[in-house]
């Protein structure tokens, strides 16, 4: 397939999602930009649903940046320990506060390069940072983007930043963040890891099973 057609469908696609899930926002739940930072390193291997259950009472009991930075990993472990892998997270959350604090004037970096400095981020969590706080064209790439645009036949890979090299190369980049929130919620409502569910998909005409 010619990568024009290949960007046609893609508009497509952005279009069918768009009218489908107008509300495209991510599904964690923060008030403040480093809040959002440590509630994407809380849910790897874990639902968002679990992280919004837990972060309240963290945020309460460590309510700035300044006592996360201060905080036992011990202590912080506690409140995190139903998310999978918490120790890890918790030193990874612990180390990038104290990071935020003493490289960064305690702000949330703006670009990808300085975020990837951070303990436990990634360019997954980067991007999802760069598009919800800072309203950057971005490509979030998880699962359900990942096993999605792999069914549309938008990509041929599994390597997580070849997908979203290619991404960036078809989808209009002031939609591409809110794109890869609504595969999200198309990716849990629809076309789930169990089973594609074409007949009720918007965007079944656009999909690489039925072109």
């Amino acid at each position: 397939m010619k990568k024009d057609d290949k960007a046609e469908r893609a508009l497509r696609i952005t279009d069918a999602l768009e009218q489908e899930y107008p509300g495209a926002v991510c599904s964690l739940e923060y008030k403040k930009p480093y809040e959002l930072l440590f509630a994407t390193r809380l849910s790897a291997q874990c639902t968002d649903e679990r992280v919004n259950k837990v972060t309240p009472a963290l945020y309460k009991r460590f309510p700035t940046l300044e006592a996360i930075a201060e905080a036992e990993t011990s202590e912080i472990e506690e409140y995190i320990r139903t998310c999978g892998f918490f120790r890890i997270k918790a030193r990874d959350i612990s180390a990038a506060a104290k990071m935020l604090l003493t490289d960064f004037g305690g702000e949330v970096p703006d670009n990808m390069e300085s975020l990837l400095k951070l303990p436990g981020v990634g360019r997954k969590t980067a991007n999802l940072i760069l598009g919800d706080v800072f309203g950057k064209p971005a490509v979030v790439v998880d699962t359900h983007c990942i096993r999605l645009t792999n069914r549309m036949g938008l990509v041929a890979s599994d390597d997580p930043v070849k997908i979203e090299t290619l991404l960036r190369g078809l989808l209009p980049p002031e939609r591409s963040s809110d794109f890869c929130h609504r595969l999200v919620l198309h990716g849990r409502a629809v076309c789930t890891a169990r089973r594609a569910m074409c007949e009720r998909c918007c965007a079944a005409q656009w999909c690489d099973r039925n072109v």
